[in-house]
């Protein structure tokens, strides 16, 4: 082999050196940016899950007062409940998201509950586990936090109750109002289904996700 060739492999080798490293120094950087990536999606996950829970919960706990003010015939409770969009004596449902949070890795921060006639929740959490020891200086102490908010939207139209009509006979029949029949509540319409809020038939009553829909949504 000439002198020439003995100085050009020479030459050559510390370029592949470098060049060897370079790709290793990338390689492990694509690496420590996908391990942050999962990290992020499993928080997020467990942020889904935590405002979701929380945002149902809120919704179920609606169930008790929504049948003790058919009971006690409140329309004007009923009409502002469906009609209106507002949420009277809504319930904070954030006690049900810790435990969703916990089961997919992470703690739950804060819950804050939606407002401006919006019926929701907004959740933080954060990783329980540490991005993890990487190229990348401080991943082992730092820790993916998440946010996601879940609202409740009425699945149903309320049909007010129809004014009564005035019937022959009825100064006759004052003081005996007791043995007429009461005025109706209105109803609802799921799906195309008709409903009546009826009091001696609650058990009727369309379950809590028949009237209301949870979903995720942007902040």
């Amino acid at each position: 082999m000439s002198r020439l060739a003995r100085g050009e492999e020479g030459q050559a080798t510390p370029l592949y050196i470098t060049a060897v490293v370079g790709l290793l120094f990338l390689a492990l950087m694509f690496f420590a940016f996908g391990q942050a990536d999962v990290s992020r999606n499993k928080t997020q996950t467990a942020a889904d899950a935590a405002a979701l829970a929380a945002a149902q919960q809120s919704r179920d706990d609606l169930d008790d007062p929504l049948r003790e003010h058919i009971l006690a015939r409140d329309v004007p409770w009923l009409m502002a409940l469906f009609a209106n969009g507002n949420v009277p004596e809504r319930r904070s449902g954030c006690y049900g998201g810790p435990r969703f949070a916990q089961a997919n890795g992470a703690h739950q921060l804060s819950c804050n509950e939606l407002w401006g006639g919006r019926w929701g929740v907004t959740v933080d959490v954060r990783a329980q586990q540490s991005m993890g020891n990487s190229i990348v200086d401080g991943t082992e102490t730092k820790h993916a936090e998440s946010k996601a908010t879940a609202v409740v939207e009425f699945r149903c139209q309320f049909k007010p109750p129809e004014a009564p009509k005035p019937e022959d006979g009825d100064d006759d029949d004052q003081g005996k109002g007791n043995d007429k029949p009461k005025p109706s509540l209105g109803g609802l319409i799921c799906d195309g289904s008709d409903w009546e809020l009826d009091p001696g038939n609650l058990d009727l009553l369309p379950g809590m996700a028949d009237l209301f829909n949870v979903r995720l949504a942007e902040d």
